[in-house]
């Protein structure tokens, strides 16, 4: 490893499974030193094991680096403001917070449980609010008292929240939800050194074993595992490096050996009256500048 990372201090929430987990040992072997959250809930967020995060922290202490363990709620204040403390109490400081956590309640929309709705919502998309909120006032602190950091911001957004997806209304609402909170983080908060990007992944974990059924199989020819989760991290672990100087407010997908830069919202074809339109002539208009604009991406389990 080229030691990327040295120096810096790292969380990785939801880094007891899966893509967490390959952020943080990604980052521990470039050199971070790495704060380990994970409440440890199930698929569907019930239970909760300290297990997970521990467990991670020691892998990563077993082959040679250094981490600790949390094992709180970061969708709640407390627990955001512990995570921050922890990083700050065990090494004295932050320079990276990579929000990952979540779980999935699918359903179609008409069966769909209040409840579900709110829980998906409150880990996903207030999952990456409280925490950003929580280092963002660290690092605004920092920067008034004349110590600008070179502080990076990773959110993990979806093609859930990019497209759409039949049967995850909730999920894909807070992912959407998490690049408007990118964007704006980004706008925000690059006067106190703070990069904020997303990425959207595509990996195999416990939350798209179902969803990506056919598409996870075995490694294919020369023993490359197109779907490991560890094909991300490399991208993140960039992200929260200080050599990603410059870049901020940015949408990125990644899947096996792909990365893309994404578009966004962007106008297309445009009529302008210079005056109120009738219904009549609106539908018109809208129909014809339709036949000009490009079909749109389907969403994904669209049939």
């Amino acid at each position: 490893m080229t030691g990327l990372c040295t120096g810096r201090v790292v969380i990785v929430t939801g880094a007891g499974r899966g893509l967490g987990r390959a952020h943080a040992l990604a980052f521990a072997a470039e050199g971070a030193r790495v704060v380990v959250n994970d409440l440890g809930v199930g698929l569907d967020g019930s239970g909760e094991v300290a297990g997970p995060a521990r467990q991670v922290a020691d892998e990563i202490r077993a082959l040679g680096g250094e981490a600790v363990a949390h094992g709180g709620d970061i969708a709640t204040g407390e627990g955001a403001a512990s995570l921050v403390a922890t990083a700050l109490e065990s090494y004295g400081r932050l320079d990276t917070l990579v929000s990952n956590a979540g779980f999935l309640r699918d359903r179609m929309l008409v069966n769909l449980d209040e409840d579900d709705w709110d829980a998906v919502l409150r880990v996903h998309l207030k999952g990456h609010f409280l925490p950003l909120k929580h280092a963002a006032a660290h690092w605004r602190a920092e920067a008034k008292a004349g110590r600008t950091p070179e502080a990076r911001v990773i959110h993990t957004s979806s093609g859930a929240g990019l497209l759409g997806s039949v049967g995850q209304g909730n999920y894909a609402a807070a992912k959407a939800g998490i690049l408007g909170l990118t964007l704006v983080a980004a706008a925000e908060m690059g006067r106190y050194g703070i990069l904020v990007n997303a990425v959207a992944p595509a990996a195999r974990t416990r939350m798209t074993e179902q969803t990506f059924a056919e598409t996870m199989a075995a490694p294919g020819e020369g023993g490359f595992d197109a779907m490991a989760p560890g094909n991300v991290s490399p991208l993140v672990v960039w992200l929260g490096s200080a050599a990603s100087a410059g870049v901020t407010g940015r949408v990125f997908e990644a899947e096996a050996g792909r990365i893309t830069v994404m578009d966004g919202w962007r106008p297309g074809p445009t009529a302008d009256k210079g005056a109120r339109w009738t219904p009549a002539e609106a539908g018109d208009t809208t129909r014809k500048l339709l036949t000009e604009a490009p079909e749109p991406l389907p969403v994904y389990g669209a049939r």
